[in-house]
């Protein structure tokens, strides 16, 4: 492990944010010696909260301007909401040097005070839901239902791990002889690099930052250009609730940085930890970078999750389920069901019914409108691939049951789509499509089903619907992938492992085993007894 280093603490900037309608504009105002909290809020439909907007990035206590900024955009409108620091490699590297620096002081920092500084965060977290909720709606457009359900969950990782971290225990061994005494302690691994996605802007936060500070680890956040004022937000939080300076840092970019970002903090060698949740491609390249220096790495990359419904499925229960697991935040959530895979005795039935839920209960809308339950897609990005996914299947002989266009809301909407007729040869059968697209293949046998879902190089989640206790038994050791959820569509929580198989990741997060990726094991041999 590096030496300590020193660094001087820098000073931070209050920020006056003025609010029209949807959109806010940040100012860089006079120094102050520290973060002072925005007071400005703007009530009403979409009304977002100043006192949580933050910026510039967060850097060893304080709040530090860049020298350029890059917009961030209402994915219903399109519409600016502000201007957030553009930070580049040399900022990058500064955040890994405070951070370093912290981690010589924090890790010597009692359990027990680690968890009681977790739990103030989780307290304000809950203090601050429906505002947290409203940013989240306002950057990465999922309906506020959900991006309110998002905020618990976010808040319960800081919670779980602010238990967690009164329950790192090590080992005593027993040896071949007599003088001498063998020990096995856990220590923190250091500096954690943290990289996340916009389509869960909190609780991928959380999921790994609650983990890395209650093991000791001190963390510098790179979030999404799409969502920083998420993790700016909670960077306003943890200093409220007495996290140290330097301990959780915030690294905003534009994608024009982000390549040269991520290089520079996963090349570090101050750095000892990697967590990265997002694409796989993305993922191989960073595991590149880390090679170099060996560093840990722990990685939650694409899926292509089955959905299998076999004849002795209770219909219902499995059309309920889809729409759970197919249609969260529109579609875009890396445990999304991709692909359902539906018994040919079944079959019809289930086409029938998943039709009629589709119809009856998906409204598409602003996030911020009441009866929305699938709001826009992040950008137009993700809306082509949805409609090159839909426009290869029925090129091939697939059929558009509902949906299958754009929404007449604006360019970032997408009906929701159910095909049938799909089959393997078509480009929504092997990629994932990250939108609300439920392609439903018909299948003969178990075995063919079980092929199916497996013929792909990721694992990450599956689904499946059976009432034969001994077909579930059989399907779940069988399924290629990390999580299984056995006639149960929503399977993420706090107490239990997230994590996939083959090139859906390294490692898990979540439970009692994801503090465990922070950690490293030190052997004590104790002789001369």
């Amino acid at each position: 492990m590096a030496t300590c280093l020193c660094l001087r603490g820098c000073g931070a900037l209050r920020v006056r944010l003025a609010l029209h309608g949807r959109g806010l504009c940040g100012v860089a105002g006079r120094r102050a010696p520290g973060p002072a909290p925005l007071r400005t809020y703007v009530p009403g439909r979409g009304g977002l909260p100043a006192a949580l907007l933050r910026t510039h990035s967060f850097v060893g206590g304080r709040w530090i301007p860049a020298a350029a900024a890059f917009p961030v955009l209402d994915p219903a409108s399109g519409a600016e909401l502000g201007r957030v620091a553009d930070c580049g490699a040399p900022e990058a590297r500064a955040a890994v040097r405070a951070a370093h620096q912290a981690f010589c002081t924090w890790r010597g920092v009692s359990a027990k005070e680690r968890s009681s500084l977790l739990r103030k965060w989780y307290d304000l977290m809950i203090q601050n839901k429906d505002d947290l909720a409203r940013i989240i709606t306002a950057e990465s457009g999922k309906p506020l239902k959900e991006a309110q359900g998002e905020i618990l969950y976010s808040a319960l990782f800081l919670e779980w791990f602010s238990e967690e971290a009164r329950r790192i225990y090590g080992d005593i061994i027993s040896t071949p002889t007599k003088d001498k005494r063998a020990l096995v302690l856990k220590q923190p691994l250091g500096v954690a690099v943290v990289i996340t996605p916009w389509n869960f802007p909190s609780a991928m936060i959380t999921r790994k930052v609650g983990a890395a500070l209650a093991a000791g680890c001190t963390v510098v956040v790179k979030p999404a250009e799409d969502t920083p004022f998420s993790a700016l937000a909670l960077a306003e939080l943890a200093n409220q609730a007495g996290i140290p300076p330097g301990v959780y840092n915030v690294i905003p970019c534009s994608q024009k940085k982000a390549k040269d970002v991520g290089e520079a903090l996963c090349t570090d060698p101050l750095v000892s930890k990697i967590s990265f949740t997002g694409s796989t491609a993305t993922g191989k390249i960073l595991l590149h970078h880390a090679a170099n220096s060996v560093k840990r790495v722990s990685m939650e990359l694409g899926g292509h999750a089955p959905f299998i419904v076999f004849d002795s499925a209770n219909v219902d229960q499995a059309v309920a389920g889809a729409m759970a697991s197919k249609f969260r935040n529109s579609g875009q959530t890396c445990v999304c069901s991709n692909r359902f895979l539906v018994q040919k005795g079944i079959h019809d039935s289930f086409v029938k019914k998943f039709a009629e839920a589709i119809k009856t209960n998906l409204h598409v809308g602003n996030g911020f409108e009441e009866r929305t339950t699938q709001g826009p897609l992040i950008n137009e990005k993700a809306v082509e691939k949805v409609e090159k996914h839909v426009s290869d299947a029925l090129s091939k002989g697939a059929t558009v049951v509902t949906g299958g266009k754009r929404h007449q809301l604006g360019k970032n909407f997408f009906e929701p789509t159910l095909l049938s007729n799909v089959t393997q040869d078509m480009l929504c059968s092997h990629e994932e499509t990250f939108g609300p697209l439920a392609p439903v293949i018909k299948f003969d046998s178990e075995e063919e089903a079980v092929a199916i879902a497996n013929a792909t190089d990721v694992g990450l989640a599956g689904y499946f619907y059976s009432q034969d206790p001994a077909q579930i038994w059989r399907v779940a050791e069988q399924l290629e992938v990390g999580m299984v959820g056995v006639n149960e569509g929503l399977i993420s929580t706090v107490e239990c492992p997230f994590g996939g198989v083959k090139q859906s990741g390294l490692g898990r997060e979540g439970s009692k085993y994801g503090i465990d990726e922070y950690l490293e094991l030190k052997y004590v041999c104790f002789g001369g007894l």
